[in-house]
């Protein structure tokens, strides 16, 4: 979604800052060590958990000094001063008072600004984040490996095994990552931040602050160690401590919505409107077939540039069909439609978008109930769709039976296929293929 950016002065420097939404609160989003706010909204989680919070508040986003948007840094910042870029735009965006929402190392500055300005503090909210660094993120003696490690591989992406590591196999996410790197900050600029950090050491001031305070934490946080978090909890006077399942320190990496569901709570004293757990969709599989074989003839370089092109064509198609894409699975792609007939066109037309790259591509069809995961969805449905992929020859769109009944009418050539028997269900099912020679022909 486009979101405008304008500058505050802080000091001598300018601070890029974005305002969302229209909420009766103000919510400052305080991040971690790097952040671009224009790369935000290229990251569906992310975009959808930032537009989550703007429904209830006014969001103010922000770039600290040295990342991003906002001005490079000629000296080691002081937590003091970067405190002050918080200061500097709630000043530019008229906020008297405002809940922040420290993120990782954003959090010390967020704990330093509510126990030095309370009377502008609504409530503080800490995710992921510490008290002391060499405590609970690196002990010195790992802290310089880190550092040079830093230094040979930033703008890769391999940061990504150190702060999402079950996001490493998802290679369009690791690519946003690299640039989110690249464009966050240089690697000149990200040691110094880094050393700035290792510096971080706030547990004197933990009794200072008299503010409503949340605390949220992964329980196996790779990056930042759970006890940092039940540490600040005990004590930071009268916090509330919520830990959540899971490994990734990167918040957008994993189901956002309880983390959501509790901020929303906990400033509003109520949570909107649940989504339906449960709904009926269309389901679309799709599987590069031999992808490893031909991955290892062709050499790292040409497969990431061949999968790229093919990543862009089932990504236009699912959009030009009104699908959703719900994530990619390697060689292949899980989308929804709210229609089997536009998910069945859909797959087709990716098929023989597809076939000009020298891929063959195969997919599978079925419509039933899934059940809403956040961003994510599950259920028997999501199974039966998988397995009917599996059962597809390259080049062929597999769909169900209750597919099949529910596109009467609508002029797709569909073909027995035969029963078989699917892992997981009890019965065999009859399946069906979309008749290649017509498929070149179907519309949206």
């Amino acid at each position: 979604m486009p979101v405008d950016t304008y500058y505050a002065r802080s000091g001598d420097l300018r601070i890029a800052y974005q305002v969302v939404g229209r909420g009766p609160l103000d919510l400052v989003f305080v991040p971690g060590f790097i952040s671009n706010l224009d790369l935000y909204w290229d990251e569906p989680n992310m975009a959808h958990f930032l537009s989550r919070l703007s429904a209830f508040s006014r969001l103010i986003l922000f770039d600290k000094r040295g990342t991003g948007l906002s001005d490079r840094l000629g000296n080691l910042p002081t937590l003091e001063e970067r405190m002050d870029d918080v200061r500097a735009v709630m000043d530019a965006v008229g906020s008297k008072k405002a809940a922040l929402f420290g993120i990782s190392e954003g959090g010390a500055m967020s704990m330093l600004f509510a126990a030095t300005y309370p009377e502008r503090t609504q409530a503080l909210i800490l995710y992921g984040t510490y008290a002391d660094f060499h405590t609970w993120v690196l002990p010195p003696e790992r802290f310089e490996p880190f550092l040079e490690k830093i230094d040979r591989t930033w703008g890769q992406g391999e940061s990504l095994s150190a702060f999402a590591p079950t996001m490493m196999a998802d290679e369009r996410f690791k690519q946003w990552w690299a640039r989110f790197e690249r464009l966050s900050a240089s690697p000149s600029a990200v040691i110094t931040l880094m050393r700035m950090n290792s510096q971080i050491d706030v547990r004197h001031i933990l009794s200072a602050i008299r503010v409503p305070t949340l605390v949220l934490h992964r329980s196996d946080d790779t990056r930042v160690n759970v006890e940092g978090g039940r540490y600040l909890a005990a004590n930071i006077p009268g916090a509330k401590y919520v830990e959540f399942p899971g490994m990734d320190h990167v918040m957008w990496a994993g189901n956002v919505n309880p983390l959501a569901d509790e901020i929303e709570e906990f400033l509003t004293g109520t949570h909107s409107e649940k989504e339906p757990d449960r709904v009926l969709a269309t389901v679309l599989f799709t599987d590069i077939v031999d992808s490893t074989r031909k991955a290892e003839a062709m050499g790292d370089r040409g497969w990431h540039a061949l999968l790229d092109e093919h990543d862009r064509i089932v990504r236009a198609a699912i959009a030009r069909f009104r699908g959703r894409e719900i994530k990619t699975l390697g060689d292949g792609f899980l989308a929804t439609f709210d229609g089997p007939a536009r998910a069945v066109r859909c797959a087709s037309a990716i098929i023989d978008a597809i076939h000009p790259l020298s891929l063959n591509v195969r997919c599978g069809v079925h419509t039933g109930e899934v059940e809403m995961k956040g961003d994510d969805i599950g259920g028997i449905a999501v199974h039966i769709a998988a397995r009917i992929a599996s059962l597809a020859d390259g080049g062929d769109v597999l769909v169900s039976r209750t597919v099949r009944d529910l596109v009467a009418g609508s002029d797709l050539p569909l073909e027995e296929r035969g029963d078989f028997a699917l892992k997981g269900l009890s019965e065999r099912m009859p399946l069906y293929a979309v008749a290649a020679l017509q498929r070149a022909g179907m519309g949206a």
